[in-house]
């Protein structure tokens, strides 16, 4: 029976447990630009999932107008006044009044809109889940490099003491007469490609540290730590769990989800668009023809109620094709779905073959520096005692300088492998 359970249900700080890393981490989930981007993103979602909700709720708009207006005594409405003896030539209107306003939701658009919303809304929820676990992968796999940093740059340095020493006994040799100056050469030569590395290393470490402090938000500088390379492990067996769950889990193919829901919802609104849509007007309010009776209530109440209904006609080609792009639209996301899941399984997979391989050559590593480190010791040995010449001890110490920088490498490959399917299962962001 395969095993349900994922290595990404297990909290970021339960799966990577160094203090150092953890705190980095930590940093970078607060002070990360595009963390802090996320969130503002999902205050504007907010803002917009509240402000749709009205879309229920009838307008409503308070107005209040007063004009005055002298006709010409040719108009109609100077020559009423005149047929009227009202004792004045100016016309005066004063209104104060409440409009409520309500379109019926017949064909649902209001309430796609509001689906669209929430998605919306969603969906930048799920972003920041996906910025979150980019984060702790990125800062985790940039703390193992700088761990192998560490472990090679020690490496480098102890070559150089080890390739002193025999240059040392090679000079001895040759004041005595007993090699050439070849000889020399060589061992000046093997010393200085260990000693070019040094630097070398201690350049990469101060980039790797800035990098790092750029990514937790903090200016360039220094990263105090205590672990070595050596010190950082992880179950023997990553659990990857039901493929399936990744629909669920990752934040990337939850967006897609969410997107297929966006996408249904335009195609309900650019459908309701076409229909007949049935819009109830109220207006009350006070009324007069002289500021003096303008609040004379109740003789200038007045109301009104209507209803009415539109129905595109001109225009209706034009949202026939809004409709029809919407569907397109609906089915490139339900492909983009498909891909993002495809995707998914198979960084999943890529993931588990290179911890798998990564293990494997890792074995090979350490056996083999194993015997490089017995084959050097032997040579210095024997070097000592005169039962091997120089090529042989110079040859010896650079094989086990490449196998010793290999075997970091491959160590820091395999931690960052394990990084890798962490969030490729999508963990990291609880």
């Amino acid at each position: 029976m395969a095993d349900t359970a994922s290595i990404a249900d297990i909290p970021w700080k339960n799966f990577f447990t160094d203090g150092t890393l953890q705190k980095l981490i930590d940093s970078a989930i607060v002070k990360n630009y595009d963390m802090q981007l996320a969130v503002k993103n999902i205050e504007a979602a907010q803002l917009l999932v509240k402000q749709v909700k009205w879309n229920n709720i009838p307008q409503a708009d308070f107005n209040v107008t007063a004009s005055s207006s002298r006709p010409s005594d040719n108009s109609l409405n100077g020559v009423t006044l005149k047929q009227d003896n009202v004792g004045t030539n100016h016309i005066e209107d004063y209104s104060a009044n409440l409009t409520l306003s309500w379109e019926a939701d017949i064909w649902g658009k209001i309430r796609n809109q509001n689906k669209s919303a929430v998605a919306a809304y969603l969906q930048t929820a799920e972003a920041k889940k996906a910025i979150q676990t980019g984060i702790v992968a990125d800062v985790s796999q940039g703390y193992y490099n700088l761990l192998m940093l560490d472990a090679q740059l020690a490496i480098a340095q102890k070559n150089v003491a080890l390739n002193d020493s025999t240059l040392r006994i090679i000079k001895l040799q040759y004041d005595a007469g007993q090699v050439t100056s070849l000889a020399m050469q060589q061992a000046q030569a093997q010393q200085m490609a260990a000693a070019e590395l040094v630097p070398q290393f201690q350049r990469d470490l101060t980039l790797q540290e800035n990098a790092l402090q750029i990514l937790t938000g903090q200016l360039p500088g220094n990263i105090d730590r205590n672990a070595s390379l050596n010190d950082i492990s992880f179950a023997e067996n990553l659990s990857a769990g039901v493929p399936s769950d990744l629909v669920g889990r990752r934040p990337d193919v939850r967006s897609q989800e969410l997107a297929l829901t966006i996408a249904n919802a335009k195609v309900g609104i650019t459908k309701a668009q076409m229909y007949p849509s049935l819009t109830i007007t109220a207006e009350g309010g006070v009324n007069s023809f002289k500021a003096s009776n303008w609040f004379n209530v109740p003789a200038s109440l007045f109301a009104t109620a209507a209803g009415g209904v539109f129905q595109p006609l001109l225009d209706h080609k034009e949202l026939k094709t809004q409709f029809e792009v919407a569907k397109v639209e609906r089915e490139k996301t339900v492909i983009q779905f498909r891909q993002s899941v495809l995707v998914a399984v198979g960084e999943v997979s890529d993931a588990l073959v290179k911890i798998e391989k990564l293990k494997e050559q890792r074995a090979i590593a350490e056996s083999r520096v194993k015997t490089l480190e017995q084959a050097t010791s032997n040579s210095n040995l024997l070097f000592k005692n005169g039962l091997a010449n120089y090529l042989e001890v110079i040859t010896a110490q650079s094989n086990v300088l490449q196998g010793e920088l290999e075997l970091a490498s491959v160590k820091r490959s395999e931690l960052s492998a394990v990084s890798e399917l962490y969030k490729a299962l999508g963990g990291g962001w609880k």
